[in-house]
């Protein structure tokens, strides 16, 4: 399998795993949905709900693939996403936490863009 090939499939296998874990707590009472947009290459964690006649929706997660690499657009897990996408053998130098301000990229240990 090629490099973005592979990098779809762990994306979905943790995104599937957050949302399967949040699923099975006896506090969750929203939806969850996943939504795997693998023609531009967007994944997206969210949940979907009422709250009397408001709509609430959040996204837990949102990571797309561009140049090559792994964006975290938004990330809102307590171990983070990126932790458990090296935890399966990406290179912290894939991954790019597009949620930090550029400038502000060059200080941590992952990708600048």
């Amino acid at each position: 399998m090629d490099k973005l090939g592979q990098y779809r499939e762990l994306i979905k296998q943790v995104l599937t795993e957050y949302d399967s874990l949040s699923r099975k707590s006896p506090e969750q009472h929203s939806e969850t949905c996943l939504v795997f947009d693998e023609n531009n290459d967007h994944y997206l964690w969210l949940t979907v709900d009422w709250q009397g006649s408001k709509r609430l929706k959040y996204t837990h997660v949102h990571i797309r693939i561009k140049n090559e690499k792994i964006y975290i657009e938004e990330d809102w897990t307590e171990e983070g996403i990126a932790t458990e996408l090296i935890r399966l053998g990406v290179n912290n130098s894939e991954i790019v936490l597009a949620f930090q301000p550029p400038d502000v990229r060059k200080f941590t240990e992952f990708a600048t863009a």
